[in-house]
């Protein structure tokens, strides 16, 4: 529960009706739940007929227990998910220079056992840094990208 929240519920198992959502948005859940296809059941299942799901999910990305972390998908493991939902478009949504990035700054957070350093050293340092996600504009247009792309994403679509 949080300011702004009016719902707070397991993504394994929705509080709604089903067929009520004409969008839904899962962006970087499905590696903090134990059960990611049960997740996307529920999701097609809130779905109305015709509408859309987008789905981000990570690949290469550190481990980021809030509260847990539990998987990391590939663009086929991730599609396995789907199951009845239409695949209508696909990508890497930050390529192999974010990943690059966000394991930098990982990696150099280590050697600061405080949080505030950790934080500080963050920020800084992700300030300093960010200018060169823009080659991922570049790179994201190779075929060989997603060997260490960051986070995939899937538009899924509800056939009528």
């Amino acid at each position: 529960a949080a300011p702004g929240v009016d719902v707070v519920a397991d993504v394994e198992q929705l509080p709604f009706a089903s067929g009520v959502f004409q969008r839904i948005e899962c962006d970087a859940v499905l590696e903090h739940v134990r059960h990611p296809d049960r997740a996307l059941r529920e999701i097609e299942r809130t779905l109305a007929p015709g509408g859309y799901a987008h789905i981000v999910a990570p690949f290469c990305h550190p481990f980021h227990a809030y509260p847990h972390d539990y998987h990391r998908f590939t663009p086929e493991g991730l599609k396995l998910l789907v199951g009845e939902l239409e695949v209508v478009a696909e990508g890497w949504r930050t390529g192999p220079t974010a990943t690059l990035l966000v394991v930098l700054l990982e990696y150099v957070k280590l050697w600061f056992p405080w949080h505030p350093w950790r934080a500080l050293v963050h920020g800084v340092l992700g300030w300093l840094l960010f200018p060169l996600r823009y080659l991922d504009r570049l790179l994201l247009n190779s075929p060989r990208a997603g060997r260490i792309g960051n986070h995939y994403y899937l538009w899924l679509r509800k056939r009528l």
